[in-house]
């Protein structure tokens, strides 16, 4: 077992909770896999050709986990992996992943990570990715994933991403394409404050008959930061999705939600809907009656909408 330093440990506590060395676990550092394991059903391999791992995973995986967090506690790295997941039929298992970027100097530390998810027929596939950054240092932390899923017939892929506090930057792109009778359920959660920058853009392809998408973005932007939300459904088929996108914007930030829907089949439902507003006074009051002082009820009604 790997002795991990006092940063690292808070830095996972922050993005993989439950992460230990034991079981399925890849855990990179600075650029490195600092340390790995495999299970019965789960195998880690590090790649040849380029940095980053491949993750094999057995149809005769039952809710099993495998914890891949990155830690990024250089200022002025730039961190640059490929993962692929290789999902056979039938598996059901959970991704626990994350990134969590310490930065204490004046240079930028970035991680940009390209996961690319190959799922199998019938598999039951969540996964799981919390974005974090901390350190007094006057550096950004800049964090762009990309994330790439191909679900087979009758799969079911949830994909839930969070990103906590302390990113100055971050572009997030998402593509999945969808075989018969998939389904995907994705729920994005962001917050944003001072000068941060987010955009999030998300394409979904169903191409098979009787596939569905579910995809939830909630926000709060706070500060003078801004936002760009850019979800798009594709139906290609006989299909169903829906497209939800709720932000909370306070102080001086910008929020923008543009929610695209294209329909390629006379059997394809796609519905979208969009907001963006304030606290509400009356909660606020509500809670204030509770003796809260305005922050406080401020941060019961963000975090409670952000869960």
């Amino acid at each position: 077992m790997v002795k991990l330093d006092a940063i690292t440990q808070e830095v996972l506590d922050k993005i993989s909770e439950g992460f230990g060395q034991s079981g399925a676990f890849n855990l990179r550092q600075n650029g490195i896999s600092l340390c790995h394991g495999d299970s019965e059903h789960i195998k880690i391999k590090k790649k040849e050709d380029k940095p980053g791992i491949d993750i094999f995973i057995d149809g005769t995986t039952i809710a099993e986990k495998v914890y891949i967090p990155v830690v990024v506690s250089v200022s002025g790295m730039t961190d640059l992996v490929y993962n692929d997941f290789y999902i056979e039929d039938g598996a059901d298992v959970t991704i626990i992943a994350g990134c969590g970027i310490h930065n204490s100097g004046c240079n930028e530390s970035r991680h940009d990570g390209i996961h690319t998810f190959h799922v199998g027929k019938n598999a039951n596939v969540r996964y799981e990715e919390k974005h974090y950054g901390e350190g007094n240092g006057t550096g950004s932390r800049i964090l762009n994933p990309v994330t790439n899923i191909e679900l087979g017939e009758n799969s079911v892929f949830t994909l839930d991403t969070v990103q906590i506090k302390g990113v100055d930057s971050t572009v997030r792109e998402t593509n999945v394409s969808m075989d018969a009778d998939a389904k995907l359920f994705v729920l994005e959660r962001l917050m944003t404050d001072g000068e941060q920058k987010a955009e999030s853009n998300i394409e979904v392809t169903m191409n098979g008959s009787g596939s569905a998408a579910q995809i939830i973005s909630r926000s709060v932007g706070k500060g003078h930061s801004s936002q760009v939300f850019h979800p798009r459904a594709v139906g290609k088929n006989k299909c169903h999705a829906h497209i939800q996108c709720d932000s909370i914007i306070m102080d001086h930030a910008e929020v923008s939600s543009i929610p695209e829907i294209q329909a390629k089949h006379v059997d394809a439902a796609i519905i979208h809907e969009a907001a963006i507003g304030r606290i509400n006074d009356e909660q606020l009051l509500k809670l204030r009656t509770l003796g809260m002082t305005e922050a406080e009820a401020e941060n019961v009604i963000i975090e409670n909408f952000l869960s």
